[in-house]
């Protein structure tokens, strides 16, 4: 039977932990069997769970008997993994272990190396601490996971989930995979990625900076028809100088600026109002439905019709000029807390 060992360090985020247990634990195979047998491993006698404190039955030497490890966060992801749990992890990717991460999980996976030269996610609130942490990684924080084969990685929360129903289809199939995720009440496959759940913050506007006064304009006028020479002869400069301002400043373009605030406006528009899509295309700027749709989608992830299906009516309408409602209330407090200038990028260029 194929085994499955959780790892329980110091401060690991009871969500993290509990969301592969469930999973793997009800999982069946067609013959009603289970399909995995499920060991909780720790590397201390007692590990503190935050709320609760909990005794693994296994030990750091039982990782070595897994067929996939999986890797939950940890409330403080500054405080350094233990050696014997890296060198426990070394090892049996040394053997061949498949191991997989939970959310900020990937900072204690990252510790290892062993993910060097890959491309691996985390939480959308901690992917620019592991950037910063791991150069040699190439951190993606818009999707739900990453599979490179042996290491996988999860985005935060709930992508935990996603995770586990992946590595259950890779084992035993898209059947067993669906009845695990019927018991979840969970989509085998969702829509888009961790892009759709960032909460875009209001681009920089350095106090008394020159550029203020226009950030403002085109923050009242992003739903007109601007060009690069209608921008440049409100701010009364050349397209040169409002260019070269707008990287030193704002380390983006004014175009970029502009499309970002219109994403923005549009997210709001898509949360809060019944509008027909091809009404807030123009609403916010957009003089073609169909190029809104397809810079939407390469900003946010996702469709504005599935945006609006994740996110109309759920009280998760969120305050532009603050903190995010909701979706910052997520159970992950190594990312919780973290500042905004952790370095994740609210966009994609272009």
């Amino acid at each position: 039977m194929h085994i499955v060992a959780v790892l329980a360090l110091d401060g690991v985020i009871a969500f993290d932990l509990s969301t592969p247990l469930e999973v793997f634990t009800r999982t069946r195979l067609p013959d009603g069997r289970p399909a995995y047998r499920v060991r909780v491993c720790a590397a201390t006698e007692e590990v503190d769970a935050g709320a609760f404190t909990l005794r693994a039955p296994y030990g750091l030497d039982d990782l070595a008997d897994a067929d996939t490890i999986i890797v939950p966060g940890c409330a403080d992801p500054s405080v350094p993994v233990p050696p014997d749990v890296l060198d426990a992890l070394r090892g049996a990717a040394a053997d061949g272990t498949r191991i997989a991460s939970v959310c900020a999980g990937a900072l204690v996976l990252a510790a290892t190396g062993l993910l060097d030269g890959l491309r691996a996610t985390t939480h959308w609130a901690a992917a620019g601490l592991l950037a910063a942490r791991h150069p040699e990684i190439d951190v993606d924080p818009d999707v739900l996971y990453v599979d490179n084969g042996q290491f996988l990685t999860s985005a935060g929360a709930a992508a935990g989930l996603d995770l586990c129903l992946h590595l259950i289809r890779r084992d035993h199939g898209s059947a067993v995979a669906a009845d695990a995720a019927r018991l979840s009440v969970m989509p085998l496959e969702r829509e888009g990625g961790q892009a759709q759940f960032i909460v875009h913050p209001q681009p920089p506007e350095p106090g008394g900076a020159a550029l203020e006064p226009l950030l403002r304009w085109l923050e009242d006028n992003a739903g007109r028809e601007l060009t690069l020479d209608d921008i440049a002869d409100r701010a009364g400069v050349s397209t040169r100088t409002l260019n070269r301002r707008f990287r030193e400043q704002m380390a983006t373009t004014p175009l970029q600026w502009l499309h970002r605030a219109r994403i923005r406006r549009a997210q709001h528009l898509l949360e809060t109002t019944p509008h027909a899509v091809d009404r807030i295309a123009g609403q916010v700027g957009f003089g073609s439905p169909t190029a809104f749709r397809d810079r939407f989608k390469r900003v946010v992830g996702v469709s504005p019709h599935a945006y609006r299906r994740a996110f109309r009516g759920t009280g998760t309408v969120r305050d532009r000029q603050g903190a995010g409602r909701g979706m910052d209330a997520h159970p992950c407090p190594a990312v919780a807390d973290l500042p905004r200038s952790t370095g994740v990028l609210p966009v994609r260029p272009g």
